[in-house]
C-alpha cells in the first residue's frame, strides 16, 4: 500500500487527506503538495494505516510550524 494524497479547499484552509502508509519515502512528495500551498494547512491523517518513525518526526515538524494535524485515530486509541 502506497500513500495517497487528496486535496480539498474551501479558499481560506487547504486540507489534505491522506490514507494508506505515511513513511520516509513519501515525504518529499508530502512536502511539494505543502510548499505550493499559500493558505493554512491541515493534514487529515484518519485513513492512515502505518507511520514509520521519520514521518512521525516531520508531523511533529509540521504541527509546531502550525499545520493543524487532524488524527481522530490517534484520540480513539486513547480512549480504549
Amino acid at each position: 500500500m502506497t500513500l495517497r494524497i487528496e486535496k480539498v479547499s474551501n479558499g481560506r484552509l487547504v486540507i489534505l487527506h491522506l490514507s494508506g502508509r505515511l513513511q520516509a519515502e513519501h515525504l518529499d512528495e508530502l512536502k511539494a503538495y505543502m510548499e505550493d500551498i499559500v493558505q493554512k494547512v491541515a493534514l487529515d491523517l484518519d485513513q492512515v494505516k502505518l507511520v514509520d518513525r521519520e514521518a512521525v518526526c516531520f508531523l511533529a515538524a509540521c504541527e509546531a510550524k502550525g499545520v493543524h494535524l487532524i488524527r481522530d485515530w490517534i484520540n480513539r486509541e486513547k480512549a480504549s
